[in-house]
């Protein structure tokens, strides 16, 4: 009975040691959902340079989702045609707290809508996505296709984006 008790107590203190490291759903939501819109956004960027054509990332902060479109000749929007780009990029539960670049400044409510031509993204953009208190930062630097994830709000500057 006795080395019952002391495995069960042993079993009780590596509990209480692992138990409060373990990552809450919610940081593991907001962490997957700021790797998927930057590799959606790197993804997005290259596609638009390889097939020289023009697509829209639609970040709706409202409803905290993304959507994209592809641009006909002739201006309309259609679905693009790679099922990579119709995927969800930001997970349920995970808001759009803002978008800056530098054409509309911080954008905080509504539909921003990103564009993406032959020549990749023309701007610098920022993202800043919350999950409960927590939040991350994804920087898409322009032409280059360079997508930066940092956890915590970091703002950045149009100074920064060389």
């Amino acid at each position: 009975m006795i080395e019952l008790m002391v495995v069960i107590v042993i079993l009780a203190m590596a509990a209480a040691v692992v138990v409060p490291r373990l990552p809450s759903g919610e940081a593991t939501k907001l962490k997957s959902s700021a790797r998927n819109l930057a590799s959606g956004i790197r993804f997005l960027n290259d596609q638009a340079i390889i097939t020289k054509q023009t697509y829209r990332l639609k970040l709706n902060l409202t409803e905290g989702s993304t959507s994209i479109v592809r641009l006909t000749a002739i201006g309309d929007e259609v679905a693009p045609d790679d099922q990579f780009m119709g995927r969800r990029l930001v997970e349920e539960g995970i808001s759009i707290e803002d978008v800056t670049v530098p054409r509309l400044g911080t954008v905080t409510e509504g539909e921003v809508e990103v564009p993406f031509g032959p020549g990749g993204s023309p701007d610098l953009i920022t993202i800043h996505l919350k999950g409960g208190e927590a939040r991350y930062t994804i920087i898409a630097y322009p032409s280059g296709g360079k997508v930066l994830v940092q956890q915590g709000r970091q703002e950045v500057g149009q100074e920064n984006a060389s």
